[in-house]
């Protein structure tokens, strides 16, 4: 008796587009840091995966931390549930010029839907930039 299964061309493509559909959620993937070096302190670092499939690395902030010091960046406000999973409140690009600015009222209502951390994507290296990584991270949310 063969242990062989025929499987159609067609259904094994159709279960990976599924699978890739099913893994396009925007979702925090937790980074190892230096906490297990010795006399080094751990460094707050975590990454967003993004609609694209694209990883953003993210340092993680107060959200009492001034917004105007955040410079060029994408600033993320996350909501930290009690079992640790993070849960995006809003996202926007914050840019040199003062126009485009991160404005404390946005990171006030980002407190107001339960926003408990700042989560800041550096890497960017422009405005354009910033701003595609903001819509794969689902910028309607912001």
């Amino acid at each position: 008796m063969a242990n062989k299964r025929a499987l159609s061309w067609s259904v094994a493509m159709r279960d990976i587009q599924n699978d890739r559909a099913r893994r396009m959620d925007v979702r925090e993937e937790r980074l190892r840091t230096t906490t297990g070096l010795r006399g080094t302190p751990a460094l707050p670092l975590s990454a967003w995966r993004g609609q694209s499939g694209r990883r953003y690395v993210v340092g993680i902030h107060a959200l009492d931390d001034d917004p105007a010091e955040v410079g060029e960046a994408v600033v993320i406000a996350v909501r930290r549930g009690g079992d640790g999973t993070a849960e995006l409140v809003a996202v926007a690009a914050a840019g040199e010029s003062p126009r485009e600015r991160l404005a404390r009222g946005w990171l006030t209502r980002a407190r107001a839907r339960g926003a408990t951390e700042m989560h800041v994507h550096r890497l960017a290296e422009d405005a354009a930039a910033r701003r595609a990584v903001v819509a794969d991270l689902g910028g309607a949310v912001a």
